[in-house]
């Protein structure tokens, strides 16, 4: 195996949503990082059945002004 070209392999702190931490290997990172996670298994809709529109920057009400009166024909 060659030397020098693998990323250290270290421990790190996952921090889930709701505060709730981990500690796991990775190559995210220095030694002792932190990786905070913006969606989890505890908020992501696939897992927990909620689904929720977030409106970024007013793109669902641009969508429906550029479509509005199109509809199917029959």
């Amino acid at each position: 195996m060659k030397k020098d070209i693998h990323p250290d392999y270290h421990e790190i702190t996952v921090v889930m949503t709701d505060g709730t931490e981990f500690k796991t290997r990775s190559t995210y990172g220095k030694a002792g990082a932190s990786m905070r996670l913006d969606i989890d298994p505890k908020t992501h809709p696939a897992w927990t059945g909620e689904h929720r529109l977030v409106d970024t920057a007013g793109q669902v009400a641009k969508f429906n002004r550029r479509f509005k009166g199109l509809g199917l024909k029959d």
